[in-house]
């Protein structure tokens, strides 16, 4: 089948990743991701991800008990924690993968460089971006817009743990309605939680389509790369 996106750039959260016990890293589900990334770059596909680090640190809600600032850099490093994990599951399969960080750490990891970056994505390597923009206050949700509109991607996939964008926490109510399209508008005006407004205001300033989809569902990213309709799509 051919692909229906030539390059994106996925969005993972931490939560994705993390066990059903909250340990940090469940292993089989990266193993799963990482399956699936090789499985879409043999399509030609080229990928970006960014990583989040809520599996491991949550900066944002432990803001109101010391320096917001350091919080966040303390988020930004657990990033790289995650984005070293995938690296290696991928590379243990065979995939030649690049991790690159907004902050340096040169013993790990690229510092990030956008032709670089591009480059890579041009001979197929996946590019891993870790520590978001690099300055705290900045979510990984507007790392993950503001990478997409620097690649110039056709899509941003936001992988969760649930299977798309719910008019409330389907986790907390069983009523929940999910919803199959969304303007970028309805995101900000219906104050639903897909990302920050500073995200979802950068997509729509670059006209980047967004779809949310369930990252533990059979070939979910696969079948999103592949043009089929699952999950929430903003546009």
């Amino acid at each position: 089948m051919k692909p229906a996106y030539k390059r994106v750039i996925m969005k993972i959260s931490g939560e994705a990743l993390c066990t059903k016990e909250n340990r940090p890293l469940d292993f089989d589900v990266v193993d799963n991701i990482a399956d699936q990334i090789i499985a879409v770059a043999q399509q030609g596909v080229e990928v970006g991800i960014i990583v989040g680090g809520g599996n491991i640190w949550r900066g944002a809600r432990v803001g109101q008990h010391m320096d917001r600032a350091t919080a966040d850099y303390m988020g930004m490093l657990a990033t790289v924690i995650n984005a070293l994990g995938l690296q290696d599951a991928l590379e243990e399969k065979g995939l030649q993968t690049r991790v690159q960080t907004a902050i340096e750490m040169r013993q790990i990891a690229e510092p990030y460089i956008r032709r670089k970056a591009i480059k890579h994505l041009e001979k197929g390597r996946v590019v891993i971006f870790a520590c978001g923009t690099g300055n705290p206050y900045f979510s990984t949700d507007t790392a993950a817009a503001l990478r997409a509109a620097e690649m110039e991607v056709e899509l941003i996939m936001l992988a969760k743990n649930v299977d798309g964008v719910y008019d409330s926490d389907p986790n907390l109510n069983p009523d929940a309605v999910m919803f199959e399209k969304l303007t970028y508008l309805d995101v900000i005006n219906k104050g639903l939680n897909v990302m920050d407004n500073t995200a979802i205001t950068l997509c729509m300033d670059n006209s980047i389509p967004i779809i949310v989809f369930g990252v533990n569902e059979e070939k979910s990213i696969t079948r999103v790369v592949n043009g089929e309709t699952i999950g929430t799509i903003i546009n």
